[in-house]
């Protein structure tokens, strides 16, 4: 899908109090920016912000940070109406996680990565072992992943992927509607799973060394 170009994306941005301009001038210093030492959770691939807003709101003693790729996506979210001090947001790639965050997250979230469906663009994955390998250097303690795709492939790739690289499972599921797990709904899940379409949920943990 074409992604539209917002007019002014970048500044519009910058002039929001909860968006990071200079997010690696945070790096080991999350606690301090946070002004607590409250949990880190992060979202990579926050879209328009619902999830996070709505997750913020919700759970108050938990610090959020929304990453998103593109500008003109993520001026979205910031122009929701919200006022949280425990939710921010930043502009890059995740493949800059470690530039950005030393060991200091404990929850990571992806809802509705790109499946990149070829074979060629495997790598690509956001569950591919390259970025499960970034994702290790930047948690707190144990891994903690979070997955939600309508993907079928997609999921399979990554229960396989975790699965090889260590990760236990305390939750998998191929209809999250008909499961008894909390769940705050992102813009894309509540469209398409009003069109009938199954949303597949993991959650998956992994003990890393001292």
């Amino acid at each position: 899908m074409r992604l539209r170009n917002v007019k002014n994306a970048k500044m519009i941005l910058e002039q929001s109090a909860n968006y990071i301009k200079n997010p690696a001038q945070n790096k080991n210093k999350w606690s301090l920016f946070f002004q607590n030492n409250n949990p880190i959770h992060l979202e990579i691939g926050c879209g328009k912000g619902q999830y996070l807003i709505k997750m913020a709101e919700t759970y108050p003693h938990i610090n959020f940070i929304g990453l998103e790729k593109y500008e003109s996506v993520l001026v979205k979210a910031i122009k929701k109406e919200f006022h949280l001090n425990n939710l921010y947001f930043l502009c890059t790639d995740a493949k800059n996680l470690e530039d950005i965050f030393g060991q200091e997250i404990n929850t990571i979230y992806l809802n509705f990565s790109d499946p990149w469906p070829k074979n060629r663009h495997a790598k690509r994955r956001l569950t591919s072992p390259q970025y499960l390998e970034i994702y290790e250097k930047i948690f707190q303690n144990n891994a903690h992943l979070i997955q939600k795709t309508d993907n079928i492939s997609l999921f399979a790739y990554s229960l396989e992927t975790l699965s090889q690289h260590g990760y236990q499972f305390s939750k998998v599921s191929l209809d999250l509607a008909n499961e008894k797990i909390i769940n705050i709904e992102t813009e894309y899940e509540n469209r398409f799973k009003n069109l009938g379409f199954k949303i597949n949920y993991l959650e998956a943990s992994k003990e890393l060394p001292k």
